[in-house]
């Protein structure tokens, strides 16, 4: 079997990404930059849902299938970062807008019918497992500070230049 998930988000991920991307730079006041014009919309699908979809299909499933695992929101890019800013208190002065990736998609989302044909749903909804992972990086700086000082710096400089943090 195989599963497929949507925009994952929560505790422990990688600040590469979108949501802990922002969460981090928001509490550090550093610029909060979004690609193009920021309307690319996706699917998104807290971790544990992830984790518990795998679950219900390794118990459930058909051998040999292919199974997505999608999350029940949908929320535009800009309205991700605009939320993070609330929730952190950040000033909305922070928002950058940088140059687009080149192929970056507008839209990613997955059909979760299959999964939900066997008798799965996400029960996350985005708006309080967003307050939950805003609550989690603010209260584990053990977690992420030595991250955001190593590697991280030069994977950050690559993507968004050093003007930005």
């Amino acid at each position: 079997m195989i599963c497929r998930g949507s925009n994952n988000y929560g505790p422990y991920q990688y600040p590469e990404k979108l949501i802990p991307l922002m969460i981090l730079n928001a509490i550090h006041g550093d610029p909060l930059p979004v690609y193009g014009d920021g309307q690319q919309v996706r699917n998104w699908l807290h971790v544990s849902d992830f984790c518990a979809g795998i679950g219900h299909v390794l118990a459930h499933g058909t051998s040999g299938e292919v199974y997505n695992v999608g999350g029940p929101d949908e929320c535009v890019n800009l309205e991700v970062v605009e939320r993070i800013i609330a929730l952190t208190g950040a000033d909305k002065s922070l928002l950058t807008y940088v140059d687009d990736r080149p192929g970056h998609d507008r839209r990613y989302s997955l059909g979760s019918e299959k999964v939900k044909a066997l008798g799965w749903e996400a029960k996350v909804r985005f708006e309080e497992g967003l307050a939950e992972t805003v609550a989690w990086y603010q209260e584990n700086a053990w977690w992420w500070e030595p991250i955001r000082s190593g590697d991280y710096r030069e994977y950050y400089e690559r993507q968004y230049g050093s003007s930005l943090g």
